[in-house]
């Protein structure tokens, strides 16, 4: 009985050694883990901003109240029916109509900012030297390598057109992309950024200066830090050529001095517009403009602003007309070259003093808005968020802290009083609740540049997206209203349809000066990369009537408020279906 005792005890000090050793081990695994990752935060915080910063919850948009007129009339409201503007206060709507989307929504804006961050990131993490060893120049690219050249950013030699791709940037999209536009060279930077030109650098470096491996293609060299990685793409042209766009702009009446307003220009008997446009695109200009045998090429300024178009009879039958010098008219071509003038930008070297908003309800036309604004100030604009397909489409802004004041302006879609009075001042874009509620149900399903599907449409989804964004879209202009400090109101419409009138008063309003000539480049650049893609379907009528009535009680109260403050009023075409 004792030795069968004695054993036992040796059995369970065994396991109890045993069961410590594992505590152990596990205890250290653990901490080794722990350490490793906070030595990565400690790294994405020097990068840029901190991972675990969370954004504001919309916490007034639950509080907000929305009175229509009519309700003033009638003693006894329908259920859906907002009242007491003045306390911002909601009666009890349908609980299917209740602020569960705002949570919803802020949850999804924080997802965005935390996976754009941490795949930001974990695309910046340094590659290993002995990598770079091992990379050579595939075979395969079609463009004939040049070498490698200084890149100065302040004065680049290849600035005809510029693409950023932080994910899938290759040297056969660079190419096959600046070849498309009628350029000679293409040369790529920092694995991720891609410039076209019709001018080689002017400094060359040493080949293992290029050390930047391409984003979307492992083994392959994308420049470096500085430097450019040049490929001549001549005999890629051919190719590229059918598929080019060289759009008609109209018939303008020329210029009275036309070798004064053209920077070059070309005599040639049997004129084509392929010709002309080939000549200008070679030299660099957006516009190709014909006068009979006469090819001149340069860009819209002041003195040729392509604002007043003739009748395209008076262009008839004066295509290479021997008598092109008393020619009063022209046939003007945008080349598919870039308008170079106005594509510069920068942070601001100093912070900003006044921390001014670019506040919309999404799908305004936010995005659009920040494009016009950097372009026509040189300047970057911020982001409340991070969007990591739109620091691919040049908005490097996206990847600076939003409260950095190194920006000219910080696109939000925020309201409520602690959000807005965060503020200086603002620019309050306004949008058809129409047109922005069918833009950002694309966006959230179709992103930035794509559109829903039919069955998207046809699902329960849109409907409840329209009775919790409806509400949004009118709260959104109403606290702003409230609490901004300072505010520019500007309706989408009008920026459309008087581009550069609006775009001044913007840039005024940003403290800033701009000329008239870069003013036109941002016009003739007006679309940039967003557009949306595929067959927009016409006459497409996503709303019923109970929608209708709902959204039309908001751009009553809406256009009450805005005048009640001294704004003008929204654009007819909000007037209710």
């Amino acid at each position: 009985m004792a030795k069968a005792f004695f054993r036992l005890q040796k059995f369970l000090r065994r396991t109890q050694f045993l069961l410590f050793f594992l505590t152990a081990a596990y205890l250290m695994a653990g901490s080794l883990l722990l350490l490793q990752r906070t030595r990565l935060v400690i790294q994405q915080g020097s990068r840029g901003t901190s991972a675990n910063q969370a954004l504001p919850v919309l916490d007034g948009m639950a509080e907000v109240g929305i009175v229509d007129p009519r309700m003033l009339q009638n003693p006894h409201p329908g259920p859906r029916l907002l009242v007491g503007m003045d306390a911002l206060q909601e009666l009890a709507l349908d609980q299917q109509h209740g602020p569960r989307w705002l949570v919803t929504r802020n949850s999804e804006l924080r997802q965005l900012r935390r996976r754009w961050f941490h795949r930001f990131i974990s695309d910046q993490e340094p590659m290993q030297t002995a990598g770079f060893k091992a990379m050579k120049h595939i075979a395969e690219h079609k463009g004939t390598y040049m070498g490698c050249f200084t890149d100065d950013s302040r004065e680049r030699t290849l600035k005809g057109a510029v693409f950023y791709d932080l994910r899938k940037m290759t040297v056969s999209h660079c190419q096959e992309a600046c070849a498309e536009r009628a350029y000679t060279y293409a040369g790529l930077a920092y694995g991720a950024e891609c410039y076209c030109g019709n001018k080689l650098p002017a400094t060359t470096t040493k080949l293992e200066e290029c050390n930047s491996e391409c984003k979307g293609e492992k083994g392959s060299v994308c420049g470096g830090v500085n430097r450019l990685s040049v490929y001549r793409v001549e005999e890629l042209r051919a190719g590229a050529r059918r598929r080019r766009n060289v759009i008609y702009r109209g018939c303008f009446r020329a210029p009275e001095n036309l070798t004064d307003t053209f920077p070059a220009s070309l005599i040639q008997p049997n004129l084509t517009v392929e010709m002309c446009s080939e000549f200008c695109s070679k030299k660099e200009f957006p516009l190709a403009v014909i006068r009979g045998r006469e090819c001149y090429c340069g860009y819209p300024t002041g003195r040729f602003s392509l604002h007043d178009g003739a009748d395209g009879l008076l262009c008839s039958g004066m295509h290479n007309s021997s008598s092109t010098a008393e020619g009063k008219y022209c046939l003007v071509y945008q080349t598919p070259v870039q308008d170079t003038r106005c594509t510069d930008r920068k942070f601001l070297a100093t912070k900003s003093k006044v921390f001014v908003a670019l506040s919309s309800f999404p799908g305004a036309g936010n995005t659009w808005a920040r494009h016009l604004i950097e372009h026509a100030t040189g300047y970057y604009t911020g982001s409340y968020y991070f969007d990591g397909a739109l620091y691919n489409k040049g908005f490097k802004g996206e990847k600076d802290h939003w409260r950095s004041r190194r920006t000219i302006c910080v696109k939000t879609h925020e309201s409520g009083k602690t959000e807005i009075e965060m503020f200086d001042s603002a620019i309050l874009l306004i949008r058809n609740p129409y047109k922005s509620l069918m833009a950002e149900f694309n966006r959230k399903y179709a992103g930035h540049l794509g559109y829903a599907t039919d069955r998207n449409w046809k699902s329960k989804e849109w409907p409840d997206f329209v009775n919790s964004y409806a509400s949004w879209w009118a709260s959104h202009v109403l606290d702003w209203l409230k609490y901004g400090k300072r505010l520019l109101v500007v309706h989408y419409e009008d920026l459309k349809q008087s581009l550069i009138p609006k775009l001044r008063e913007m840039v005024e309003f940003l403290n800033m000066t701009v000329t008239e000539d870069r003013l036109l480049c941002v016009e003739n650049n007006r679309d940039g990369n967003f557009k949306r893609s595929g067959a927009k379907q016409k006459g497409f009528e996503p709303f019923t009537q109970e929608m209708k009535d709902l959204i039309n009680r908001y751009i009553l109260t809406v256009d009450e408020a805005l005048r009640g403050r001294n704004f003008t009023g929204l654009p007819r075409e909000y007037v209710p279906r």
